[in-house]
């Protein structure tokens, strides 16, 4: 290995207490490969088999907490005690291999398709439509039904503990509901849930602390809880890195075990709400200031990237389309063989990479995502 790229290979320990042999994060990535019932597949099996060898951690495809939360074909299921030994075989599956197993916790809110979703029945903070698809214009939540939202985050919690997971990400970014309640684009009510700054916090806060409760309740070991969220949308009014800010000030109280920034580029920079002398990254480490581990994500393809990332100020880096390329990414630079690491698909290596199925067909059809060689 590369003096360079030793910090990449230190141990971390987060403040739970769970312990990572490095500082490489599996993504994480949907697959849509899952049975129909939501129940997990011996294809996704063999496809975190064959990633959970060089990565400290291993953050999973999303889960819904509730049916009505689906945001993908072949998405997993967390909605029921049924799910459990499934789950738990894939928690296994991750952890013999060396990593940490987290699961991450999901509702898709206004951005699920009706197809997918119990009647057609889409919901959200609000009746406002999303600017990209599906664009349906969304039913908005009653209060009893946001509060049952909440528990069943906590009820995912208590069946990946059950399961033998390492920890749960909340998945409050993309988009996704736990953002739609925050953002003053998707969040126009007037009571306890929405209106000014405070009141659109109180959503995800909650649900952070109805997983904390669970986790704390029923993991018998270190259990990790982190959140994961996105700084800026492109919508006005949409949230600005000043809201993140808030944002971030807000979890840093929590006790989290860290905060996970969702990028497509980890050197993009601000547009609104900060300026743009510094990257999205830095002002999140910036304003972070220690408080919480932050793992950073966005276009790491090559160690120079997760060194570069890394030296922004946060502990932690995730990597995601290169595992899908190259599984051998972490043992590769570990061991000074960076120079053979392939960045791009072979139409004809699916078997070959582990791929299964349903996320094949998303790769091969979603033009731009990754490099191909034919």
């Amino acid at each position: 290995m590369e003096q360079n790229y030793k910090p990449l290979f230190e141990s971390f320990t987060f403040p739970s207490g769970v312990e990572v042999k490095n500082r490489i994060v599996m993504a994480p990535m949907t697959h849509s490969s899952s049975n129909d019932d939501g129940t997990v597949t011996d294809a996704e099996l063999e496809y975190y088999a064959r990633r959970s060898e060089g990565a400290g951690m291993v953050i999973t495809a999303c889960i819904y907490v509730t049916p009505n939360g689906k945001g993908f074909p072949g998405e997993f299921a967390g909605d029921s005690d049924a799910m459990i030994p499934g789950l738990a075989r894939l928690a296994e599956t991750i952890k013999a291999r060396g990593a940490k197993a987290i699961l991450q916790i999901f509702h898709g809110g206004r951005r699920v398709p009706p197809a997918l979703v119990p009647n057609g029945d889409v919901v959200s903070a609000s009746a406002v439509a999303a600017t990209e698809s599906p664009d349906v214009v969304p039913r908005e939540l009653k209060h009893e039904e946001i509060e049952a939202i909440i528990r069943d985050f906590g009820e995912t919690t208590r069946r990946a503990a059950l399961a033998g997971f390492d920890g749960v990400e909340i998945h409050g970014a993309n988009t996704y509901l736990l953002q739609q309640f925050y953002s003053p684009h998707s969040n126009r009510r007037n009571d306890q849930w929405g209106g000014d700054i405070d009141r659109r916090l109180t959503f995800p806060l909650a649900v952070v602390d109805e997983v904390k409760r669970a986790a704390a309740e029923h993991a018998k070991g270190p259990f990790l809880v982190g959140y994961r969220f996105s700084p800026e949308e492109p919508e006005t009014p949409g949230l600005t890195m000043e809201d993140t800010f808030r944002l971030l000030d807000e979890l840093a109280q929590k006790d989290l075990d860290y905060l996970h920034v969702s990028l497509f580029d980890f050197r993009s920079k601000p547009s609104r709400g900060a300026d743009d002398s510094k990257t999205r990254l830095e002002w999140v480490a910036e304003r972070v200031a220690g408080r919480v581990p932050v793992i950073g994500v966005g276009s790491i393809n090559s160690a120079d990237d997760a060194i570069e990332a890394q030296q922004t100020g946060i502990p932690l880096v995730a990597i995601g389309r290169v595992l899908l390329t190259d599984p051998d990414w972490v043992q590769k630079v570990e061991t000074g063989r960076e120079d053979e690491i392939q960045s791009r698909l072979s139409l004809s290596s699916q078997k070959k990479l582990v791929i299964p199925d349903g996320l094949w067909r998303m790769l091969t059809a979603r033009e731009g995502w990754l490099p191909f060689t034919d």
